[in-house]
């Protein structure tokens, strides 16, 4: 039988929500490893609503579950009805829907407050020693709710350029958490806390590494699962 996985979403699109190819590549690495998977999203309003042609805010308002419904092929539920025992796992795919609806993060750094049914969702799971993964910007919280927690955002100094957001490992450090540095192609799995975590769009790679690095965590899950 497959593990029983939920997938939590942050919206539709990467500058306000979920990173569409982050979530899609979850997805399918969790269907080739034969996980059933469920998704939630929190029914919050987005912080805000951002043009993706243009990158810039628009005065459009819109609802984080009813946007991250379109990645769900409208198969969703809200993240409030979320059992943690009900399943093996749970992943959080990146995007700045993370940093800007599932915390503040975006604004606030590492003073940063959490949704309070995102901060529930990963106590229950990390309680039940369930795996943990998450992915680009979203291991940050991990570090928000689980101090001393390892994790890796990718490296912590730009290198070659392709690390822009190299100080978001300062910061997680900051935290109290342990970060360590991977290739975009590579995970970390904190064995500990049974926290699995990978860079992603945290850094600047080819598409398919990208995917191949959000595979090592998706299977590094289910392994602990």
């Amino acid at each position: 039988m497959g593990k029983r996985v939920a997938l939590v979403l942050a919206g539709c699109g990467v500058f306000d929500g979920s990173e569409i190819h982050e979530a899609s590549a979850a997805l399918v690495h969790l269907s080739r490893g034969g996980a059933e998977v469920k998704i939630f999203a929190p029914n919050i309003e987005q912080r805000d609503v951002v043009n993706h042609l243009k990158g810039s805010p628009t005065e459009e308002k819109r609802n984080v579950l009813v946007e991250s419904a379109r990645l769900a092929r409208g198969n969703i539920q809200d993240l409030a009805e979320l059992k943690a025992g009900e399943f093996d796992a749970v992943i959080f795919p990146g995007g700045f829907g993370v940093a800007k609806n599932l915390c503040s993060w975006a604004v606030d750094g590492k003073n940063c407050t959490v949704n309070e049914h995102v901060s529930s969702t990963l106590q229950a799971f990390h309680s039940a020693k369930k795996p943990i993964g998450l992915c680009c910007i979203s291991p940050v919280l991990a570090a928000k709710v689980f101090p001393g927690c390892e994790v890796t955002v990718g490296q912590d100094k730009n290198v070659d350029g392709r690390f822009p957001d190299a100080e978001t490992a300062s910061a997680i450090a900051e935290l109290g958490c342990k970060h360590i540095c991977k290739n975009v192609n590579e995970s970390h799995v904190d064995k500990a806390n049974k926290i699995v975590t990978t860079c992603a769009f945290m850094c600047k790679a080819p598409l398919h590494e990208i995917f191949d690095g959000i595979g090592t965590m998706v299977q590094e899950v289910l392994k602990l699962a």
